[in-house]
């Protein structure tokens, strides 16, 4: 998909709203275990309830690889049927030298069509730069993540900046905003208006919002840009808001309360 599709996406749907589909049999409605593919399942009936309401899906692989095949190709199922106008992540975090990358690349380029994957950038450019040569998919670096631990490394200090602002700054140089987004944790919102002093055309990818406690508002008000420039996403408090029969209908609900919300956002920043 390329970043114009995208933007598009974005003003048609009045929302920048990424749903995560981490998806684990221990919290799924039991009533979908008689599936044969229980999984697949409830994946589809997620995405039947809010296909109108976002602009990305982001399936966390960790929770189809755990299962062994039968998970790939839960996954599988899963990518071909998400409408293909959705952008596509693969939440997969990978990065290692230069032909091992490759081989990811093909992976989710080729053999699966992902548009996007998550990649992590401390094996430096040439373990992400095989990721670049396909046409019209992105990688999605990790930049600033939500989690505790990640100020363990994240904020050392390195030539009197953090260090995620040196992979910021380093990295913008490998891609550009046409094929590279960036992940950044919405509970470090306030950092926002920094890191867009450096990369403010680039879109960011924003995990946080809801479960984890991250503030919408505060994501937009200092990480949008002129193009929107936000995928914020939101995983358990979507596909988990109900854990019975209406599963789908709370999903829903949740859904459509975010886009909302980014509608409101969207219209104040005058992006639609």
């Amino acid at each position: 998909m390329t970043r114009a599709e995208l933007i598009a996406q974005i003003k048609a749907k009045r929302s920048f709203l990424c749903v995560g589909l981490d998806t684990s049999l221990d919290r799924i409605p039991k009533h979908l275990l008689d599936f044969d593919d229980p999984i697949f399942e409830f994946n589809k009936q997620i995405i039947d309830a809010t296909k109108d309401l976002c602009v990305a899906y982001k399936p966390n692989l960790a929770f189809y690889e755990s299962l062994g095949i039968k998970g790939w190709e839960s996954l599988q199922k899963t990518l071909d049927y998400i409408p293909k106008n959705i952008f596509t992540i693969a939440d997969a975090k990978r990065g290692d030298i230069g032909n091992t990358s490759s081989m990811y690349a093909k992976a989710f380029f080729e053999n699966m069509d992902f548009d996007s994957v998550t990649v992590a950038p401390y094996m430096g450019k040439d373990s992400v730069q095989p990721f670049f040569v396909y046409d019209n998919k992105w990688v999605i670096l990790l930049a600033l993540t939500s989690n505790e631990g990640g100020k363990d490394f994240q904020l050392i200090e390195s030539a009197g900046k953090p260090l995620y602002q040196e992979v910021l700054e380093t990295s913008s140089q490998w891609g550009d905003s046409s094929n590279m987004m960036y992940v950044v944790g919405a509970t470090r919102a306030d950092w926002l208006k920094e890191i867009r002093n450096t990369i403010p055309d680039h879109f960011l990818l924003v995990p946080g919002v809801g479960a984890q406690g991250g503030s919408l508002q505060e994501v937009a008000k200092f990480g949008m840009n002129s193009d929107c420039g936000l995928l914020v996403n939101s995983s358990r408090g979507i596909i988990y808001a109900s854990d019975g029969p209406d599963f789908a209908t709370a999903a829903h609900k949740q859904a459509l309360k975010l886009q909302q919300q980014m509608e409101g956002e969207l219209i104040k920043f005058q992006i639609i």
